[in-house]
């Protein structure tokens, strides 16, 4: 059983990640849209000055200036928040970074509902669904610390544009360093189960493992697979679990169009149904408040997942 005690900061982890990797390669450059703080670039800054460049608040110009830096042979990490490097400058990168396949790595944090207190217009639950829509993108969202210094060296030394999701509040420690290593097409089983497989990622691991103890002590045996990889997602997993548990709900801090969910019942729909329910964002917006409470408010807790969970059961 996981200690819902030990979390941390995956945007921690990714400004570590990016000073270690920058010891070693000189080619990585890293930009910002003044927010280096937040998005924790502040750490490369500080060790690398002269391959770090805030761009100010124009994320425009700042997904097209790191196409250039990638055309010149060196290999850019883009990050701000996700609302605004998605959504300002969607344009740019569909048709600067995507439509060229240019490797430029987009690590944009704070998605989700993690800016509770900021409200909707900060909150982003529709990054996933524009990004994986624009041919050649991959679209990660790590686990945990472990996994996302795993996936930041991953997007370094692998090639195309990348979009590489974090959160502003902590995850739980799924992972242990040195143990794990990364692979797109590989999803690791976070908990062994056989009446309902929950595909999940990121900060909802946490409230589907809540779910899955909650349900064990029902008799109800769950398997919760972190699926960090939306795109490209690995078909063969998602089929063959929906063969031997008959039952998949997944779960998502996203609008229920478009993300996780919708990336699983594409597959499910077309090579193996099964009853299924997607727990996310009911298509509205979110508001402002404490995370928990908009959870609440949005049907994100383990109590959800638990009653989609038995709805599977009663259509197998």
């Amino acid at each position: 059983m996981y200690n819902f005690s030990k979390c941390s900061h995956t945007r921690d982890a990714y400004g570590n990640a990016l000073v270690a990797l920058g010891e070693k390669e000189p080619r990585l450059v890293v930009l910002d849209s003044d927010l280096s703080g937040s998005t924790k670039t502040d750490k490369f800054a500080k060790k690398f000055p002269e391959r770090f460049i805030d761009i100010g608040i124009a994320e425009q110009n700042l997904i097209d200036i790191a196409a250039g830096l990638s055309l010149s042979g060196k290999i850019p990490f883009v990050s701000t928040f996700a609302i605004f490097g998605c959504g300002r400058a969607w344009e740019q990168i569909r048709n600067t970074l995507a439509l060229d396949n240019l490797t430029v790595n987009l690590v944009m944090t704070h998605a989700g509902l993690s800016l509770g207190g900021d409200g909707a217009t900060h909150q982003s639950l529709e990054d996933i669904a524009i990004m994986r829509v624009i041919p050649n993108m991959q679209v990660i969202v790590p686990a945990d610390s472990v996994e996302t210094e795993e996936v930041i060296r991953y997007a370094a030394e692998n090639k195309g544009p990348k979009y590489i999701r974090l959160s502003r509040q902590s995850t739980l420690d799924v992972f242990r360093r040195g143990e794990y290593q990364f692979d797109p097409s590989q999803y690791p089983v976070i908990e062994e189960g056989s009446d309902v497989t929950i595909f999940t990622n990121g900060c909802m691991i946490r409230e589907s493992l809540k779910a899955c103890y909650a349900l064990k002590k029902e008799g109800i045996s769950i398997k919760v697979i972190n699926l960090h990889t939306i795109k490209p997602i690995s078909k063969k997993i998602v089929i063959d679990e929906a063969k031997k548990s008959g039952g998949i709900v997944t779960v998502e801090e996203h609008n229920v169009i478009g993300g996780l969910g919708s990336a699983v019942a594409e597959i499910l729909s077309q090579y193996r149904p099964v009853p299924m329910r997607i727990i996310g964002v009911n298509d509205r917006f979110g508001g402002s408040g404490k995370v928990e409470e908009l959870y609440r408010e949005l049907d994100l807790t383990p109590e959800h997942i638990i009653k989609a969970v038995h709805e599977v059961m009663k259509l197998r």
